[in-house]
């Protein structure tokens, strides 16, 4: 079995992908009120802030801060998938169990990468926001509902137009 070895580095920021196991699976938008409850509990118990998330059919890549003196954000994920888990299951959403009789919505590790600097977390803000252009759900940053791109707007941070190519550049609109 490999051996992982996570960053740990007391009150850092993280760029953190988790997914889920069926990757043709639409749970997360489809019942993304319940993910944000399940998010909202947790930060209640084991505060952190959230910089940055996009939320896909199938994944979701967030950032996230630490509070000083806290290393542990596999708890915090281990809760927000269990919460959001059981919620769906008790909805009648189809979800199998493992051998060891585990819900088994979720992929069973996820991603996470310390951010370096300021330059690495433009970079990664950037990465969430244009996500659902990358994966065709959208044309426009802006068209997709379950992103922090619309926090990052109304405070100003960035222009609503970020990332969208002049018409007739590129294809044009969608």
């Amino acid at each position: 079995m490999v051996l992982y070895r996570r960053d740990r580095t007391p009150g850092a920021t993280y760029f953190l992908t988790v997914t889920l196991r069926d990757r043709n699976a639409r749970v997360l938008v489809d019942h993304v009120d319940y993910l944000r409850h399940a998010f909202a509990l947790t930060r209640r118990e084991r505060p952190f802030r959230v910089d940055a998330i996009v939320v896909l059919p199938d994944h979701l890549h967030a950032v996230w801060t630490l509070p000083v003196g806290d290393d542990d954000f596999s708890s915090r994920w281990r809760a927000i998938k269990g919460r959001f888990t059981r919620v769906v299951s008790g909805l009648g959403v189809a979800v199998h169990r493992n051998a060891r009789g585990e819900f088994d919505l979720w992929q069973s590790r996820y991603w996470e990468h310390r951010i370096r600097d300021d330059e690495d977390l433009q970079r990664h803000v950037d990465y969430c926001h244009f996500n659902p252009v990358k994966h065709g759900h959208v044309a426009r940053p802006g068209q997709w509902p379950y992103s922090s791109f619309h926090r990052y707007v109304r405070e100003g941070v960035i222009d609503p137009s970020w990332a969208v190519a002049p018409e007739g550049e590129f294809g044009g609109e969608r």
